[in-house]
């Protein structure tokens, strides 16, 4: 008897999906980096590039807010195997001669990838909720953390991959190649994935993609503040800053940012170890607002410090470090909390109306990330994130204490 047969079908689906998002993130985060790449290498600066993506966070926004209703309509399986084929799309959209090439086609092509990218993420972390009991909230937990974490691990390596495939073959043919690759994933995707996954056993209506559930909204919008609290210096003001004002390489740069979402993404999956699984209890809003509030100091000492004239390198270093840990945790615990506090019939409206504000929070950071970088600096850009972390520990205080079982088998 294979391995494959031996497997309960719920583990079985928990790994196609799984396998899913790891293929879909791998692309995303090459084609990322072929796209920084490239039109760098075409004179544009830091701050163009960047805005290229801008449609990627705006399409976000909107695909969460409506996936996550459509989802609950055709099931979680369709959702998913749509977000992949559009990527197959956006890929190819990429596969045309260079004078093509025009700004406004790239970004076509990154908000198609946009919708794609939050049509596999809402699928795949509603999809969690219905294959675990709702009496096993630790295996829930370590499941959500498995697979946020193994998926930003993944797209830094992506990162890697993009520069790899840009030398070794050239920015169409290493599009081409991951076209192809990620096209016969999703023919696999459309014989093996569970049918009707998620469907709602009453059709919701369109006005019903507004959550109703006072947790999911106060998380919804802790999300949103936290989210822009790492863009708002990480997207354009980090990466402008290394390369203008410490003399860094793109390489370097390139490097640094895709082994800090690696490390990051590693500490995701280890998130159950640090909040609680030794005294036998599963997080609660306590424990999100608590974390919250450990991750505020950081950027606020990472300004305080560059403002009394420490070394730029040493204290942005030490400090993504630090924040990187302690943000990895954070949004490991949102993941959890949205997954636990969605209900099981139409999880995808909860799931998604979250993702919603998550991409929200991404459009607000980078839009200040560059606008605040180029008006007051660094320092002002972590000023912000600390008072965003702030915004989202308060919030996080009137979420609900262990409202559900505490289960953690």
């Amino acid at each position: 008897m294979s391995m494959q047969s031996r497997l309960s079908s719920d583990v079985r689906q928990y790994l196609l999906i799984t396998g899913n998002y790891w293929a879909f993130t791998l692309t995303d985060g090459a084609l990322r980096m072929l796209v920084v790449l490239h039109f760098h290498a075409l004179g544009y600066s830091p701050l163009q590039v960047a805005l290229l993506f801008l449609f990627y966070e705006i399409f976000g926004v909107v695909t969460n807010l409506i996936g996550g209703w459509l989802g609950a309509r055709i099931g979680l399986n369709r959702t998913m195997n749509i977000g992949l084929a559009m990527q197959v799309v956006a890929l190819s959209m990429l596969i045309v001669p260079a004078a093509w090439l025009t700004v406004p086609w790239v970004m076509s092509a990154q908000a198609l990838s946009g919708m794609a990218k939050d049509l596999n993420k809402m699928s795949a972390k509603s999809s969690i909720k219905l294959l675990v009991p709702g009496d096993r909230q630790g295996t829930l937990f370590r499941w959500v953390a498995a697979l946020t974490g193994s998926k930003n691990a993944l797209k830094g390596i992506g990162f890697f991959l993009g520069g790899a495939l840009l030398t070794a073959v050239g920015f169409t043919q290493a599009v081409a190649i991951m076209a192809g690759a990620l096209l016969l994933v999703w023919l696999a995707s459309l014989v093996l994935l569970k049918r009707d996954l998620g469907k709602a056993q009453a059709k919701p209506k369109f006005r019903e993609i507004l959550s109703k559930s006072r947790a999911i909204n106060l998380l919804s919008a802790a999300r949103l503040f936290l989210f822009g609290a790492r863009d708002v210096w990480f997207v354009v003001a980090l990466p402008v800053f290394l390369s203008t004002s410490l003399g860094w390489d793109f390489w370097r740069i390139g490097g640094f940012m895709a082994a800090w979402i690696i490390g990051y993404g590693l500490v995701q999956s280890l998130a159950p170890y640090f909040t609680g699984r030794r005294s036998g209890r599963t997080p609660d809003g306590r424990v999100a607002c608590l974390w919250a509030i450990g991750l505020t100091v950081v950027p606020a000492a990472m300004a305080l410090l560059l403002a009394r004239g420490y070394d730029a390198q040493t204290v942005l270093i030490a400090g993504l470090v630090v924040f990187g840990v302690l943000f990895a945790i954070n949004s490991s615990l949102h993941s959890y909390l949205i997954v636990s506090y969605a209900s099981e019939d139409g999880v995808s409206l909860d799931v998604g109306f979250y993702y919603m504000a998550n991409a929200l929070g991404r459009l607000i950071g980078t839009v200040l990330s560059g606008w605040v970088f180029q008006a007051a600096g660094i320092g002002a850009c972590l000023m912000i994130s600390a008072a965003f972390v702030a915004a989202a520990a308060l919030i996080s205080l009137a979420l609900p204490r262990h409202r559900i079982t505490t289960s953690t088998t």
